[in-house]
């Protein structure tokens, strides 16, 4: 039976017409309109029924069924909408479980409030389409820079229109105390598009440092090139900011080219950054050379790097110290931001007052634990020994150096240091004892005594307890909250455990207890092997 209470082209022509000023796929429409329809009907028939309508894409035509399925009989639940195996036998042959009978029923006339109930089911379904449009012409845009329109302000965000709809430029992604009027254009970066309830949300910004990244490789075609490449991007958006280029032909100065002629090309990007300055630096392998060039223009005397802590000390004359330091701390804030590393700046003679102080404290640790006069002890330090360990069990040849120690007395210091450990070790192992430290745990190894006395004052008392521990929360780490790098401290990090180690010995307990296969683990050594060559082939 047909859809009777309209011209049955009139639906479709309805569909076409919304299609086009919405700029959507005709079949969405009259996707919507099956489903008014439907809905319509099930006012009218009941609403426990599977009342379903399909329109004729080419004469219009509605025809409106109602499903029935075949269900089992203590499963049958909605009467309207399933029937039981020995039920459905009046309406069909042999049915089974799963099935479905579908009647074609009389078409419903749509009265005023089903008109407007299905107004609204197209209405939603046609937005519905849209912002799926928006969102897939938009999803693949992030990380790129866009020209929108401003239109309005909503507390300090500004909504813009981007042609097939709207994004949002966040107060705290705007420049400083830029101000927009609507109808002004304004150039924003892409920072992200989501999928939201209320449908794609496109999140701009002005302060990303991605923003000044796309800027420069639409102003030096070198980069858009890939013969130059912006390694890191630092900012302090409408201050300041620090980025650094390498080029890969040995004939452009990255530098130079990103300058331009007179400026040229760098004063572009300034201008649309409200007159942020930029330091362009270029970029090198080596961290410590590549520090000294972040600095700039401050003077660097030293660089110490400690890459496993993630921390670079730099000492710099006193007369340079407030050129390094920066305004407000901004120098050397976005040198780390550059580099990735904590940056502690301190001038030489706050090295040399640090120095001596270390000197000190290591001359008193051999005096006291090796019964040592002051000017040997300092002649130990002085050689580079710088704990008890090294001293016990050095090769002899190196202790054999030190102006007036021979064999003898080498062999006694070392005999010193030995009995020392070993006293220490045995009243560390009683501690741990005394702290409930278990047997499964104390003869794990890998752990010294001093080690499961840290972990038994901490609770880790059993290979259970120590299995259960993440990497960092043994050998420490760095996170970075608010913008700021802030310590965790491990409890194997005085014993100078690397993450590399925590994560080996937490594997280990795992594979001892049963909760990891060994064969997963070679499997996944294996792919980081390859995922690494496939890298550094490609860098290649």
């Amino acid at each position: 039976m047909a859809y009777t209470s309209a011209n049955q082209l009139e639906l479709l022509q309805t569909a076409e017409a919304v299609a086009r000023e919405k700029n959507i796929e005709p079949g969405l429409v009259v996707e919507a309109m099956e489903e008014s329809l439907a809905r319509a009907a099930k006012s009218r028939y009941g609403a426990e029924m599977d009342i379903r309508v399909s329109i004729d894409r080419k004469t219009g035509r509605a025809t409106f069924t109602r499903v029935r399925t075949v269900v089992e009989d203590e499963e049958l639940e909605n009467y309207q909408a399933e029937f039981t195996v020995e039920q459905a036998k009046q309406y069909m042959e042999n049915p089974e479980v799963g099935q479905q009978f579908i009647e074609e029923v009389p078409p419903v006339e749509l009265g005023r409030i089903a008109a407007q109930s299905a107004k609204q089911v197209i209405l939603q379904k046609v937005r519905e389409a849209e912002r799926d449009k928006q969102y897939e012409e938009f999803k693949d845009k992030a990380g790129t820079i866009i020209n929108a329109l401003v239109k309005r302000e909503e507390y300090g965000n500004v909504i813009v229109d981007v042609g097939a709809g709207e994004a949002v430029l966040r107060r705290n992604e705007k420049i400083g105390r830029e101000a927009y009027r609507p109808n002004d254009r304004i150039r924003c970066y892409i920072k992200d598009v989501r999928r939201e309830q209320r449908g794609p949300q496109i999140f701009l910004s002005r302060t990303a440092p991605e923003f000044m990244a796309e800027l420069f490789k639409m102003e030096v075609p070198e980069i858009y090139e890939g013969i130059i490449e912006i390694k890191a991007v630092a900012r302090d958006p409408g201050s300041r900011a620090k980025i650094a280029v390498i080029s890969y032909d040995g004939s452009i100065d990255p530098v130079g080219a990103c300058v331009g002629m007179r400026g040229s090309r760098v004063q572009a990007v300034v201008n649309e950054l409200q007159g942020e300055k930029i330091d362009i630096i270029p970029w090198n392998e080596d961290m410590p050379t590549f520090l000294v060039n972040a600095l700039q223009p401050a003077e660097v005397s030293k660089v110490v790097l400690d890459e496993e802590a993630g921390k670079i000390e730099v000492v710099v004359p006193e007369e340079q110290l407030s050129l390094a330091i920066g305004r407000r701390g901004q120098n050397v804030r976005l040198a780390s931001q550059l580099t990735g590393l904590d940056i502690d700046i301190m001038t030489e003679e706050e090295e040399s007052k640090r120095r001596q102080a270390e000197f000190e404290l290591r001359t008193k640790l051999f005096m006291e634990t090796l019964d040592l006069d002051e000017f040997f002890a300092q002649l130990l330090v002085s050689e580079g020994f710088t704990n008890l360990e090294e001293v016990a069990y050095v090769e002899i040849d190196e202790l054999l150096v030190i102006e007036g120690v021979d064999e003898d007395t080498a062999a006694e210091l070392q005999a010193r240091a030995r009995d020392y450990l070993e006293e220490q070790a045995k009243k560390a192992m009683e501690a741990a004892r005394a702290l409930g430290v278990e047997d499964s745990l104390a003869n794990f190894e890998g752990l010294t005594p001093q080690m499961l006395e840290a972990l038994g004052k901490d609770g880790v008392k059993t290979l259970e307890d120590f299995a259960t521990c993440a990497d960092w929360e043994l050998a420490g780490g760095w996170t970075t909250v608010d913008g700021e790098r802030v310590k965790d401290d491990g409890v194997l990090e005085p014993f100078d455990v690397s993450l590399e180690e925590a994560q080996d010995l937490i594997m280990t307990a795992r594979v001892m207890l049963g909760w990891v296969d060994p064969a997963d683990l070679e499997a996944a050594a294996a792919e980081a092997e390859a995922a690494e060559a496939e890298t550094e082939e490609a860098e290649a």
